[in-house]
């Protein structure tokens, strides 16, 4: 009898245990239900993905395999590192960081930063999550780890280890070769490349450790500086922005001219996240009007 209850303890205990959740994103099967063929034709993308962050399913994908430039939705590494730093105690918010005359010299979207000027981790990483600043990603990655070679180890480090099988980076913006190949002391050998389906579970995993980038990445602009320095938000799809969808609130757009016009979207509708993934949509409004329609369906499965 004594056997008998404690099996039956047992049985309760894990009935009441929270729930685990498994996720299977090893899955190489493709998710285009019959219901998504006309939701989704002719979607100006070269490839897409679609996640319900709640369970893990894969709702859509298309090419979601492929390994394309993935622009600055690199960033999203670059910022999982710096909040696993910060997590851990050996970074703070409001250390202090100097620009060198590398990173000062990083061409695109930047803050502007100047030789020797020195900005808060804090400042810097505003900068780069809301604005996009390639400059303000490579002085925190040289603050870090020394040099951007280093923390670009780390990168392909931790890609392996959240098993994104189609990721290589070799700098922490998402710059190509030739924009940096003068300038940077490490000359890259290579382009980062990340697929849709990388894109969205890094993105998972991003939000789920660290909920506090939305925090920071549902902002429509980076105040710096205590305000002397304004930054707009490259994601229009916050509410507010150009193409406002009700609970966006991150999380990285991306261009190139390899890898033309991309977006890694976010959206809690009623407690359900989904996350999305457009790449190589043909012009800037092009990849938030294609997000919009793999949230539209997502919310209706």
């Amino acid at each position: 009898m004594k056997r008998i209850a404690a099996v039956v303890t047992l049985i309760l205990v894990l009935a009441a245990a929270p729930k685990i959740v498994s996720y299977a994103f090893d899955s190489r099967q493709s998710a285009e239900p019959a219901g998504a063929t006309a939701a989704l034709r002719g979607l100006d993308a070269s490839s897409a993905f679609l996640l319900d962050v709640s369970d893990g399913k894969v709702l859509y994908e298309h090419n979601s395999h492929s390994a394309l430039p993935p622009a600055s939705m690199t960033k999203m590494m670059t910022e999982y590192l710096l909040l696993e730093d910060i997590q851990s105690g050996e970074l703070d918010w409001e250390d202090e960081v100097e620009f060198s005359a590398y990173a000062a010299a990083v061409p695109g979207a930047g803050m502007d930063g100047q030789e020797g000027e020195r900005w808060s981790v804090r400042d810097l990483f505003a900068a780069m999550a809301i604005h996009s600043a390639n400059d303000a990603a490579v002085a925190l990655a040289e603050h870090v780890s020394g040099s951007e070679s280093k923390f670009v180890k780390k990168m392909n480090e931790t890609a392996a280890q959240l098993k994104l099988k189609d990721t290589k980076f070799y700098n922490a913006t998402g710059l190509g070769r030739r924009d940096i190949a003068e300038i940077s002391p490490d000359r890259p050998k290579g382009d980062n490349k990340m697929s849709a389906r990388d894109a969205g579970v890094l993105a998972s995993h991003l939000i789920r450790k660290y909920p506090e980038i939305l925090k920071i990445t549902s902002q429509l602009e980076a105040s710096l500086k205590g305000g002397k320095v304004v930054l707009p938000t490259t994601n229009e799809m916050l509410p507010g922005g150009r193409f406002g969808f009700k609970g966006n609130d991150g999380l990285k757009t991306g261009y190139t001219s390899e890898a033309g016009y991309c977006f890694t979207g976010t959206v809690n509708q009623h407690g359900r996240r989904l996350i999305a993934v457009v790449m190589g949509a043909s012009t800037p409004e092009a990849r938030f009007e294609e997000t919009e329609k793999l949230f539209s369906y997502g919310f209706t499965e």
